[in-house]
């Protein structure tokens, strides 16, 4: 669909979101920085084409930086910031240690500085970026509304408490997600960012060895596909070997993510989970037909728009950073 098209259609549902939401989310809108900073989303993108352009494989990891500064905190670019001495940052948590584009958020807002200082937070800045990742990686577009805040705090033990972990079950990832404002089918439709991006062994070789019980490797995972991976991952502490998340096209945004799940061919526990219950198994079984892509690709720009607005700073709260690894 063509951008100017999804932004029609979306655009009346983001601003629905966001007004039904938080107090500080309702004071996020599309085209905030239309007098400050008119440029902003033309000069990100022209630094996202040459970002992805030169690496398409971060298209993944940028998504995923936003995804893992919004589940702590609340999308406030707390995941950005350095440890100091006193205190162990976010992106020095265990299930951060693999995150990966700090460099990319520093190389687009030194941009921005540049054409207007103090001006962009880097909260708005990896919200861009998300979406533009999506999009240069053959997904959808999505409005994106901005006027956040970046956030003072960040704790390596919130983001070690408030992530959904890759062994989540339904009932934890319900929860994590319903303390986010967010539902059942947000579920469903964000765990298709899994179409993009690759996975270290750790997060997932509890599948393939010393399972439980009577059960050496997973039984809800496809035996043909445990052992394909086994030759890649030989073994739980296996640290340096990656795995596509999406095996085939995981630098492209596309359904067959949802293709592989209805397989049973999910790579972490939690995407095998979807099968598990009656309104996920739905979604991803009609998904995975291949007939509904247009379906999904609306979802998803939906569930962003919804998860970009989660615990946002707006108006005197926080700051806008000069640099996004360090506060001002």
């Amino acid at each position: 669909m063509a951008i100017k098209s999804c932004l029609v259609l979306l655009l009346p549902l983001a601003l629905l979101l966001l007004a039904g939401s938080s107090p500080a989310a309702a004071q996020l809108e599309v085209g905030y920085y239309s007098k400050t900073c008119p440029n902003v989303e033309a000069i990100v993108r022209e630094e996202m084409e040459k970002i992805i352009s030169a690496a398409p494989s971060l298209a993944g990891p940028l998504l995923r930086l936003h995804f893992h500064d919004c589940f702590v905190r609340g999308c406030d670019a707390s995941v950005l910031l350095n440890s100091t001495e006193g205190n162990l940052a976010e992106r020095d948590a265990k299930p951060n240690k693999s995150l990966r584009g700090f460099g990319s958020v520093d190389r687009v807002k030194a941009k921005l500085e540049a054409a207007c200082p103090n001006t962009v937070s880097c909260a708005d800045v990896l919200t861009i970026m998300a979406r533009d990742a999506v999009v240069l990686a053959k997904g959808p577009f999505w409005p994106v509304a901005l006027g956040r805040k970046d956030g003072r705090v960040s704790s390596a033990t919130e983001a070690a408490d408030h992530l959904p972990p890759a062994f989540g079950d339904i009932p934890l990832l319900t929860k994590i997600f319903a303390a986010n404002g967010l539902d059942l089918k947000d579920l469903v439709v964000l765990s298709g960012a899994h179409t993009l991006g690759t996975a270290h062994c750790p997060s997932y070789a509890g599948r393939l060895y010393n399972f439980s019980g009577a059960y050496s490797a997973d039984p809800t995972l496809d035996s043909e596909y445990a052992d394909r991976l086994r030759t890649r991952c030989k073994s739980v502490d296996d640290t340096a070997m990656l795995s596509e998340m999406d095996p085939g096209s995981y630098k492209t945004f596309d359904t067959s993510y949802y293709r592989h799940v209805a397989k049973r061919r999910g790579l972490f526990q939690s995407d095998a989970a979807l099968l598990t219950d009656a309104t996920t198994r739905e979604y991803v079984q009609r998904i995975a037909t291949g007939k509904f892509d247009d379906v999904f690709f609306k979802d998803f720009g939906d569930s962003m728009v919804k998860m970009g607005s989660v615990g946002v700073l707006t108006g005197a709260e926080g700051e806008i950073r000069k640099k996004c690894y360090i506060i001002n």
